[in-house]
């Protein structure tokens, strides 16, 4: 028996898991450069502290994303991947003589 906190995720949700992983691993790139650009301009200025700030902030929301991501990732791999019309076997259709 499933346990009841078992939600399943739609695969809509999960693509925008990604996109929004990747958007958060761009933050992460962009902030460190900016960090280290900043730091190595105006070390221990007001600029390079805020840089870093939000550079631990998109770190920690890349770290959660990446996380959710890595716990619907098993609930979706047991869904059909097509929620389309069934296939099945079309009877042989007979012409009548």
């Amino acid at each position: 028996m499933a346990p009841k906190t078992d939600h399943p995720v739609s695969l809509r949700a999960v693509r925008q898991l990604r996109r929004i992983r990747a958007f958060y691993a761009a933050g992460v790139l962009m902030w460190t450069v900016a960090a280290a650009w900043t730091g190595w301009i105006h070390p221990a200025s007001r600029q390079m502290w805020v840089s870093l700030l939000l550079l631990a902030v998109f770190t920690g929301l890349l770290v959660t994303a990446s996380l959710w991501l890595q716990r619907v990732r098993p609930a979706v791999a047991n869904t059909p991947a097509h929620r389309g019309a069934r296939r099945h076997a079309v009877a042989p259709r007979h012409a009548n003589a």
